[in-house]
């Protein structure tokens, strides 16, 4: 669904817009996917580097839920490299030169527990650029909808 593979077992991830064409045993832009034998991998599924509930105010949206706070959550890594991120510390991780980075085994049904343990209102993903841990934020977003939740990056 993300990613073809080209010749040479060379695959073209197309999760964002950096297109990144990436060779066997290498990663994307990124630093969180990797070509496995032909195969994209993501090696940040289920390992959320920052979980915490957050005031909706924080996030980019005017008028949405007001008052309310949300359940925000990432995973090392990013497909940008802004000099003036605040969180630098963990969008610039990457699993090319690390391991065990983030926190290992925090499945989408735990991320919405903790949403619902926290009674927060949404679920943002968020500190670093979402699309890079699309399966997972996918993965409990289709779990939120079955709790009425509002789910966003």
């Amino acid at each position: 669904m993300l990613y073809e593979t080209c010749e040479h077992a060379i695959v073209q991830c197309h999760l964002c817009a950096h297109q990144c064409k990436i060779h066997p045993d290498k990663f994307g832009l990124c630093g969180v996917r990797q070509n496995k034998a032909g195969r994209l991998l993501t090696l940040v599924y289920a390992e959320a580097i920052a979980a915490h509930v957050d005031p909706l105010k924080k996030k980019p949206l005017y008028h949405f839920l007001p008052s309310t706070k949300s359940y925000s959550i990432a995973t090392i890594g990013c497909n940008f490299k802004c000099g003036f991120c605040q969180n630098w510390q963990i969008s610039q991780l990457s699993k090319r030169n690390r391991k065990g980075d983030g926190i290992p085994d925090v499945p989408p049904e735990e991320i919405i527990e903790q949403a619902l343990r926290h009674k927060t209102k949404s679920v943002s993903y968020t500190y670093t650029e979402p699309t890079i841990f699309f399966e997972y934020a996918y993965d409990c977003a289709k779990i939120a909808k079955r709790e009425d939740f509002t789910m966003f990056s």
